[in-house]
């Protein structure tokens, strides 16, 4: 065996061990994107998961905080309650064969997670109302709050009271997504959907419509 042809056999050995450490490298990044990736996913999970704990922390301060009088709270109250009703019974209007499964608005809520019939119904039903899943935690955590000390008024009764409840809400409420829910409460009894604000509109329609370049 020649000097050259050991020197060929060398070189083919060496270029192998060489194939054989990138290989090992593109291995081990590979998983370290694969780690990356994870901790990314968790990181986002935590994010969120503090963000919305941040958020039901900020809406149970508002709620919290309000300085209704008995009256002016029972009236509130009345229409926080009509439209949880509301949503509920039309829920049960849409799933017939559900109705012993669903006893609770809070049954829907829970349910809506894993079941996707249920579910879509849902968010046809909020949609038709002019409601989102904020109004839906905003009037729940109102309700949880104060539903063991508040009492139901009927339209009348209410009307004898308070002529102008929209102003009442945007006076006394702070808590802007409170009172935004709250408003949309009483649209949703008052005339059978929530209007979006002005400002709401402006939003939806930046959306809906690109902005164009010169």
């Amino acid at each position: 065996m020649n000097s050259e042809t050991t020197t060929l056999i060398s070189l083919k050995e060496a270029m192998k061990r060489v194939d054989h450490k990138l290989q090992a490298l593109e291995t081990q990044f590979k998983e370290l994107d694969f780690t990356k990736d994870n901790l990314m996913q968790k990181f986002e999970h935590h994010r969120k998961t503090l963000a919305s704990q941040a958020a039901q922390d900020e809406m149970w301060t508002a709620v919290l905080a309000l300085k209704f009088t008995s009256m002016e709270l029972n009236i509130v109250y009345s229409y926080v309650i009509e439209v949880l009703i509301c949503l509920h019974t039309r829920v049960l209007e849409k799933l017939p064969d559900l109705v012993r499964g669903l006893p609770t608005l809070a049954s829907v809520l829970r349910r809506k997670v894993k079941n996707k019939r249920i579910r879509v119904v849902w968010e046809s039903i909020l949609e038709e109302c002019g409601l989102q899943e904020g109004d839906i935690a905003a009037l729940c955590t109102f309700f949880i709050a104060h539903g063991n000390k508040a009492e139901h008024y009927p339209a009348k009764v209410r009307q004898m009271y308070i002529r102008d409840i929209t102003f009442l809400i945007t006076n006394m409420v702070k808590n802007q997504a409170l009172q935004d829910s709250l408003l949309r409460a009483v649209q949703v009894i008052e005339k059978g959907k929530a209007v979006k604000t002005p400002e709401e509109q402006k939003s939806s329609l930046k959306e809906l419509i690109p902005s164009v370049k010169n």
